[in-house]
C-alpha cells in the first residue's frame, strides 16, 4: 500500500488546552479513513493541522514521504494536491459556480483561466452539478452548496471536515452518495463525520478519536462491531 498522508507525533495545544496529544496514523492511496469522536476530542484540529490551517506545536506530517512542515515543500503545490471540505461550505456568495470552482486555482495555483475551468467542469460534472455553473450560492440548497465545494476541493487527497452537519436531514444523503462515489472511484478520503451507517459502508479503516488521541484504529466491522474500550462502546451507544 502507498502511503499519500502520514502523521506522527502531532500536538496542538491552544493556550492551556491541550487538543492533540501526540497523534499518529497513515493514509494509503485510494483509502477512506473516517475519523471520529465526541465533539472536542481533536478531530477537526487534526485535519486543520494536515492541511496547514493550523501549524502543530510539535511531530511531522508527511506527503508522499515528505514532511510538509520542514519548510522544504512547495505549499501551492501541497494544496493543490490536498483538497479540504468544510462544514458551513464556505463558497463565495459574490460569485457563481464556475468563478467559485476557478478562481482558487488561478490566484494560488498560478493555472490559466482556460485550463481553470476546463478542470473545475470536469470536477463539477464529477458531483452532477455541471448545469448550475451561472448560479450563485443563495440559489442553491444546502446539498448542493456541498456538492459545489467538493467539486472545488477535488485533487489527489480530500479532508472532509463533518461535510453533513450544517445540512438538512433529506440533504445529507444526496452529498454522502457523491462521496460515497468518489471512494468507489478511488479517491484518497480522511472524513471526520458522526455518520456511522456512511463509515460502516465506505470508510477502509475507523479511526476513533477521545481526548487528543487515538485510542481505536481497524477495520470499521471491528472498531465499530466490535469496540475494545468503554470509552468507544460509551460513544457508539449515545450515537445510536
Amino acid at each position: 500500500m502507498e502511503r499519500v498522508i502520514e502523521v506522527r507525533g502531532i500536538k496542538k495545544a491552544f493556550g492551556d488546552h491541550e487538543v492533540l496529544r501526540g497523534v499518529d496514523f497513515a493514509a494509503n492511496k485510494g483509502e477512506v479513513t473516517c475519523i471520529i469522536g465526541s465533539s472536542g476530542s481533536g478531530k477537526s484540529t487534526l485535519l486543520r493541522c494536515i492541511n496547514l490551517l493550523e501549524t502543530p506545536d510539535e511531530g511531522q506530517i508527511l506527503y508522499h514521504g515528505e514532511d510538509i512542515l520542514s519548510g522544504a515543500v512547495n505549499m501551492p503545490r501541497y494544496h493543490a494536491k490536498v483538497g479540504m471540505v468544510f462544514q458551513q461550505f464556505n463558497l463565495f456568495g459574490n460569485m457563481d459556480v464556475l468563478n467559485n470552482c476557478v478562481t482558487g486555482q488561478m490566484k494560488v495555483l498560478h493555472r490559466t483561466r482556460e485550463e481553470s475551468v476546463e478542470n473545475a467542469m470536469k470536477y463539477l460534472e464529477k458531483v452532477g452539478m455541471s448545469a448550475y455553473i451561472n448560479a450563485k450560492p443563495r440559489q442553491l440548497s444546502g446539498g448542493q452548496k456541498q456538492r459545489v465545494a467538493i467539486a472545488r476541493a477535488l485533487a489527489e487527497v480530500i479532508l472532509f471536515d463533518e461535510p453533513t452537519s450544517a445540512l438538512d436531514p433529506e440533504m445529507v444523503g444526496e452529498v454522502l452518495s457523491v462521496m460515497q462515489k468518489l471512494a468507489q472511484e478511488g479517491l484518497t478520503m480522511l472524513v471526520v463525520t458522526h455518520e456511522m451507517g456512511f463509515a460502516r459502508a465506505v470508510a477502509s479503516e475507523v479511526v476513533f478519536m477521545d481526548q487528543g488521541v487515538i485510542c481505536e484504529h481497524g477495520d470499521p466491522k471491528d472498531v465499530l462491531g466490535a469496540p475494545k474500550t468503554e470509552r468507544l462502546k460509551a460513544f457508539l451507544a449515545s450515537m445510536l
